[in-house]
């Protein structure tokens, strides 16, 4: 073994005593043996890399609370799904240098949320797009609470709730959840969302600024446009759709969502996260 190898091996033995896991501190972790080698006799790196997708980081501390968009997940009113929303028109099989992707697909796909402008066209009008919504709103303490399942929200189950004042954020897990409707493919008009007494109870008793919910909208379909006028009306309200919140313990948390800024837009994709 030569000097340089060993002095090799050593960094690597120091560096894996230092860390308690090489997939929980580096940016794209790699499968228990598929890592780099500490054998010196082979080159480093990986010969097979295998991604790895998670939906907790952090030793359980971190969840992402966004969905993958995939072809298959619900498009509004629609029963094939989104279909295709991703090209790759610039590939390096075919001789580009890099690897280029376009994208397209409704603002109001997947984990996504809702400026005024998407159901006041005044409001649209006047440019009330998702770059003029507050990240104050939408980063910070947030309560998960679980929703019954029997019926949709209504002032009574706003009610039934008990949040406290101060709250300013809060996501409604419901029977959507059970359900599991944000992974069908086929839109399902019968998914649990404020009716417009649950909507006018919340903004008229509590201090809630982000509301977010399981399915593509927060309003239940019976209520489309009632509720969301509600809601939007004030413009202090930001509306969060689509949310991911399987397996998670109901409690107080860190929330974090970021819409892209697209300037004349009423609605944006958004990454959200809770953090313990």
């Amino acid at each position: 073994m030569t000097p340089f190898c060993l002095l090799h091996c050593l960094l690597l033995l120091s560096a894996a005593l230092t860390s308690t896991a090489a997939t929980s501190t580096t940016a794209y972790p790699s499968i228990t043996g598929t890592g780099s080698t500490t054998d010196c006799g082979l080159s480093g790196g990986d010969e097979n890399p295998v991604p790895i997708r998670r939906e907790v980081y952090g030793n359980g501390k971190i969840f992402d609370i966004s969905h993958r968009y995939t072809v298959d997940m619900p498009s509004w009113e629609s029963k094939d799904g989104i279909g295709q929303f991703l090209w790759l028109p610039k590939s390096m099989k075919n001789g580009s240098l890099a690897n280029n992707s376009e994208m397209k697909l409704p603002t109001h796909t997947g984990t996504h949320l809702d400026a005024p402008g998407h159901v006041i066209d005044r409001y649209f009008d006047a440019g009330f797009d998702v770059d003029t919504l507050d990240l104050e709103v939408l980063n910070g303490p947030a309560l998960l609470v679980d929703v019954p399942r029997d019926k949709n929200i209504t002032a009574e189950v706003m009610e039934s709730l008990k949040i406290p004042k101060g709250v300013r954020r809060v996501l409604f897990r419901t029977l959507n959840t059970d359900r599991r409707l944000m992974f069908q493919k086929e839109f399902d008009t019968s998914y649990v969302g404020f009716m417009k007494d649950g909507a006018e109870w919340l903004v008229k008793n509590t201090d809630i600024k982000l509301v977010g919910i399981d399915y593509l909208s927060v309003a239940a379909f019976d209520d489309l446009i009632p509720s969301h006028l509600v809601f939007l009306e004030g413009r202090d309200i930001i509306l969060v759709e689509g949310l991911k919140l399987d397996d998670i313990q109901p409690g107080i948390y860190s929330v974090h969502c970021l819409p892209l800024r697209l300037i004349g837009a009423e609605g944006s994709p958004t990454r959200c996260i809770l953090i313990k």
